[in-house]
């Protein structure tokens, strides 16, 4: 069975692009909001459409950071081997901002859950958003909504998203693949 190719090439660059210009027409200027990517890969995400918005507005100051919810998360002490923390990365305020969260794949919402929890220890935001490149919706265990999405797809259990990035893997692409049993 193929696997197919969600998006990929120009298409997966408009998409990037079509996110930034939805976060300018409700953000504006960016000094009051802050972007945070969660780890691991929502930070190829974040870091992408920091680099994207600072090619659109500028001289504009665009704060992006790195957010590690290793310790976060309610299946750390589930695991059979233990887990490796990465590295947060987040040298400003969150203090009274508009935060807004970004992932590659939002499935349950559990990572999302984790994600708020792990940025509270970075100041009380004003408001928080997510923003994610691919939306698998009909698997939410927690009520969580993402505010900008790049792509939906309707996707079972035994199918898994994975995200390409140009930075680590060579290439932008987003593919749905079954597992074979």
């Amino acid at each position: 069975m193929l696997n197919p190719i969600l998006l990929d090439g120009p298409k997966f660059q408009i998409t990037i692009q079509r996110l930034c210009r939805q976060l300018i027409e409700n953000h504006n200027d960016f000094s009051n909001s802050v972007i945070i990517g969660i780890q691991p890969r929502g930070i190829y995400l974040a870091k992408r459409i920091a680099e994207e918005l600072r090619k659109i507005l500028p001289g504009q100051t665009i704060l992006q950071g790195d957010l590690d919810i290793t310790f976060f998360r309610d299946d750390f002490r589930r695991r059979e081997s233990p887990l490796v923390p990465n590295q947060t990365r987040i040298d400003f305020i969150v203090e009274g901002k508009k935060v807004i969260m970004m992932d590659d794949v939002f499935w349950t919402g559990r990572t999302i859950r984790a994600a708020m929890d792990a940025m509270l220890a970075f100041g009380r935001p004003k408001k928080v958003e997510l923003l994610v490149l691919v939306d698998r919706r009909y698997s939410r265990d927690l009520p969580v909504a993402a505010n900008y999405i790049g792509i939906e797809v309707d996707s079972i259990a035994s199918q898994k998203v994975v995200v390409s990035w140009k930075e680590t893997d060579g290439e932008d692409k987003v593919v749905l693949v079954s597992e074979v049993k």
